[in-house]
């Protein structure tokens, strides 16, 4: 019996042995690296390109073909087999790749690079770990997201990075960083640049661009002794003039008002005031005139009224960061109620998504309103989700003093309540001292009217 165990354990050993060499060997077991294959070259492509007409969420798949499983991607459609596995030559697949037969996809024929893969992966034996078939929603899913994904690498959405300006063989322009990425273009374009401007004509050009007015004729007279005597010094003094008059924050405002599409009134039907506009256009006037950092414009005008550390104004007395919501009080409104009318009041909502992307995100949401964005990275269920964002607060209207603003008030009005106290108190006790004589006159009074009136009797 105990040799007949160790035999036994012997054999155990030795099976165990050949089914790890198998595992290694095998090519059963060797289907990993194919599989990485597909996962890695085949299904993005298959996801980007084809599953917009033959998969499940297709509202008509085209051809009879499916392509998002294993089972559909082989039957093939009405021509045929698409995929016969080893056999790249026989699958109607590369034909319709190499635009002979079919033409797939039809706008433009896929790189070269990408069609050699096709055909590698199915003369490997087309490994697809997709063994079932998807549903509508799952297929439209793995599509927004390669689409998502390819559209994330898009330059405008990366992060900024440094860039060193760069070498110029010959540059007798300007030596300034940015001068030297537009001169570089201008030689490649093999253009020169525009000669310089003469005194005047560059104060008049600064003067209407950073307050949007023509210079004073003092300051022209000014500026052109300045600039005879050290130009660079002469422009320094003049900008630095120019950004510290109040009518550069007038003149940038403008700018932004155009972008949050400001009114002092809404004038649809009835020409109905924009309540508090006026407050967020010198709010602007402000912020610009006194530097506020864009980041801290950004933070007050999307969520003015959550801030941990509200922006006093100690001069204006007034919570500047709870008038920067007013940003989404512009745009369209009707009077009246706007849910008794149906659609007025998505048309107003739209109108600040529309706003709002456009300003704070460089982008257009609103295309999204009624189907997947056609070239951005926006679906349909972001707009509504925002959408949801600006239909769900409560419009009220908030005092914007800052909190110590009636400070002083508060305390001359309470000297004065105690000083009126303490008046009071004295006339009173005057008074008290003549209480009793002026009842026992009251009621004397009263007794002499009684007896008059019983002898008239």
């Amino acid at each position: 019996m105990q040799l007949t165990h160790k035999l036994f354990n012997r054999f155990l050993i030795r099976s165990a042995v050949c089914v790890i060499v198998c595992a290694i060997s095998c090519p059963l077991f060797a289907g990993d690296s194919k599989i990485e294959f597909f996962e890695k070259k085949i299904r993005p492509v298959l996801v980007k390109h084809c599953y917009e007409c033959h998969s499940a969420a297709s509202s008509e798949i085209k051809g009879n073909l499916q392509v998002d499983n294993r089972k559909s991607i082989r039957a093939g459609g009405d021509s045929g087999e698409a995929v016969i596995p080893f056999k790249p030559e026989e699958s109607l697949l590369m034909e319709a790749l190499n635009h002979e037969s079919f033409e797939m996809p039809p706008e433009k024929k896929l790189p070269d690079e990408v069609i050699a893969d096709f055909k590698k992966w199915i003369k490997m034996g087309a490994s697809d770990p997709r063994d079932k078939a998807l549903n509508p929603e799952e297929a439209a899913e793995l599509s927004r997201k390669a689409i998502f994904e390819e559209r994330r690498k898009w330059w405008s959405l990366q992060p900024l990075s440094n860039q060193s300006p760069p070498e110029l063989k010959k540059n007798d322009w300007s030596n300034e960083n940015i001068d030297r990425f537009i001169l570089a273009q201008i030689q490649k374009a093999e253009l020169q640049p525009a000669p310089d401007a003469d005194p005047q004509t560059l104060l008049r050009r600064l003067s209407f661009v950073l307050t949007g007015l023509p210079p004073a004729p003092n300051l022209v007279k000014e500026f052109s002794i300045r600039y005879a005597q050290d130009q660079k010094a002469a422009l320094i003094e003049l900008v630095d003039e120019l950004l510290a008059s109040p009518h550069h924050g007038e003149r940038i405002a403008r700018h932004w008002m155009d972008v949050v599409r400001y009114t002092d009134t809404y004038g649809y039907e009835w020409d109905n005031p924009a309540k508090g506009s006026w407050e967020y256009r010198d709010y602007l006037i402000r912020a610009f005139n006194n530097d506020i950092g864009f980041a801290q414009l950004v933070s007050e005008q999307i969520a003015g009224d959550l801030l941990k550390h509200p922006r006093i104004d100690t001069k204006s007395g007034l919570n500047e960061s709870l008038i920067g919501p007013m940003f989404y009080h512009l745009g369209e409104h009707r009077h009246g109620d706007s849910l008794d009318f149906n659609g007025i009041h998505q048309e107003m909502i739209n109108n600040k998504i529309d706003a709002f992307s456009k300003a704070f995100l460089a982008n257009s949401i609103a295309c999204a309103r009624c189907h997947d964005h056609k070239l951005d990275a926006v679906w349909q269920r972001d707009y509504y989700a925002l959408a949801g964002v600006f239909m769900s607060p409560r419009w009220t209207s908030r005092v914007i003093d800052a909190p110590d603003k009636n400070k002083n008030s508060i305390k001359q009005l309470k000297n004065l309540r105690s000083e009126i106290h303490d008046t009071l108190k004295k006339n009173w006790k005057q008074q008290s001292e003549h209480f009793e004589q002026e009842l026992i006159a009251a009621f004397s009074d009263n007794k002499g009217d009684k007896d008059l009136q019983s002898k008239q009797q």
